[in-house]
């Protein structure tokens, strides 16, 4: 990889309700430590000069600085406040991040990760990186394995779908600067799922996939905490 600077937005804007209790998903303990911090420190053990800018909820804000005192967690980040959907939470990262490069650095590279996979490790972002350096913007993401049903309009019947058209989108997603800022000046649009769905929408590049990993899980439920627990016992 060449000398481009590296950011990454890690974005924790969830408020636990499928967790089934008042704790956001983000700071429920995994092995001792907030899910949060371990996404955290993935991309730091990465690259220890990636500037970090964490997108929060306002009302979160001053929960995480208690956390990160109680837990001495020291990792160099940002916080930014979140907005009303993911795609405007990003949009308030990178415009913190626009103010914080010069001109000449525009050509960075931006990720943008999910708070709650806590289990990305650094040879897969280490991946997207330097693909996104390779080429525009890229992605991780893994074949679909179970067996998949459509609804019909109706909603009431579902017909088989071939599951080898179909991945599984993972995070991080990286891009360079220029691209993803150009992209998020787009109006909001349901259908922006991710980032990458916000740059195909602007015309400006298909991002490419790189091989995610299985162990790469978004934690939405209590059973995701439990396998990640597990997971990370693997690791140990």
């Amino acid at each position: 990889m060449n000398g481009r600077d590296k950011y990454a937005i890690i974005v924790a804007g969830g408020k636990g309700l499928r967790m089934g209790g008042d704790i956001p998903k983000q700071f429920m303990l995994l092995e001792n430590r907030p899910v949060l911090m371990h996404a955290i420190q993935a991309f730091y053990g990465y690259d220890s000069t990636i500037r970090i800018f964490l997108v929060l909820p306002h009302e979160q804000k001053e929960y995480w600085e208690k956390l990160c005192a109680e837990y001495a967690f020291s990792v160099p980040h940002q916080t930014v406040l979140g907005g009303a959907t993911r795609f405007h939470s990003v949009k308030n990262g990178l415009a913190a991040i626009e103010q914080s490069l010069h001109d000449k650095e525009h050509n960075a590279l931006i990720g943008v990760h999910d708070g709650v996979r806590p289990l990305v490790d650094r040879e897969l972002i280490a991946a997207v990186y330097d693909l996104a350096d390779s080429d525009i913007a890229a992605f991780p993401a893994i074949p679909v394995v179970d067996s998949m049903r459509k609804l019909t309009a109706d909603r009431q019947t579902t017909f088989s779908v071939d599951r080898s058209e179909y991945f599984l989108v993972q995070t991080p997603q990286v891009f360079k600067a220029d691209a993803l800022f150009a992209a998020y000046r787009q109006d909001y649009d349901s259908r922006f799922t991710d980032d990458v769905s916000v740059v195909e929408a602007s015309g400006i590049c298909r991002p490419v996939r790189v091989e995610g990993r299985r162990e790469n899980i978004k934690i939405t439920t209590l059973a995701d905490l439990t396998l990640a627990q597990a997971l990370m016992q693997c690791r140990i």
